[in-house]
């Protein structure tokens, strides 16, 4: 696990003695950069975002975000290619231009992968502090120019549930469906986690317990409830 500051808490109480922790700086050229007021509360997402190239293309290996739940192993076509990106829904812009994304919430690749070596030398000249323009739209445009470099899964695999109000309840609220094709779940905990943000659902991270998850009939509980300890297991 990359940080640069240590998680505490119940429950990583419990997983500490599995994880191994690699201490992790603040990227200097994010730090600097000159954001808004409102887009500066999501700064991390930018340092993790050229943090998780880096790893990636000295370790290889399979980068996820903290807040994705795998609900099942991954195909074998994906650890047999050099590099796997999942695609997520298309973007519009204020603009009304509709362009095609990969999330960079899920990404693996081989050491020194090329595909994540370039997305990684291009990411400053692109990052223009948005979420998405040096992120998922350059990771489109790389997969466009170097095809051979990168499988990418369709969206299902890993992003079923898109960042809409309608896509958040059938992840947060509504039970669950056909989960067939599902590898992983990204669920997007930046649009609901605060109490005060309730563009997308009237949920919020302080809702979410044990309790919640063991009694909950939402698609997000009835999936993690089986990696939940049992009880008396503490």
């Amino acid at each position: 696990m990359h940080c640069d500051r240590l998680p505490y808490g119940f429950y990583w109480d419990l997983i500490r003695p599995l994880v191994q922790l690699h201490r992790v700086e603040p990227v200097p050229f994010v730090s600097a950069f000159a954001y808004d007021t409102f887009t500066a509360r999501y700064a991390y997402a930018h340092h993790a975002d050229f943090i998780r190239l880096d790893a990636l293309a000295r370790w290889g290996g399979l980068y996820a975000d903290i807040d994705t739940l795998f609900l099942g192993p991954l195909p074998e076509r994906c650890w047999n290619a050099p590099a796997v990106i999942g695609r997520e829904a298309d973007v519009t812009e204020a603009s009304g231009r509709v362009r095609r994304s990969l999330s960079n919430a899920l990404v693996m690749s081989a050491p020194g992968g090329e595909f994540v070596e370039a997305w990684r030398e291009r990411t400053e000249l692109a990052f223009d502090g948005s979420w998405s323009e040096h992120s998922c739209l350059l990771a489109q445009a790389i997969a466009d120019e170097l095809p051979a470099t990168v499988h990418v899964e369709p969206q299902r695999s890993f992003h079923a549930f898109e960042p809409t109000v309608a896509g958040l309840r059938r992840l947060m609220v509504e039970p669950p469906g056909d989960l067939e094709g599902i590898f992983s779940v990204h669920l997007m905990a930046h649009l609901w986690w605060e109490e005060r943000r309730l563009d997308f659902l009237d949920l919020h991270a302080d809702m979410i317990d044990e309790c919640w998850v063991r009694e909950a009939e939402a698609t997000y509980a009835v999936a993690a409830r089986p990696f939940l300890p049992r009880h008396g297991e503490f």
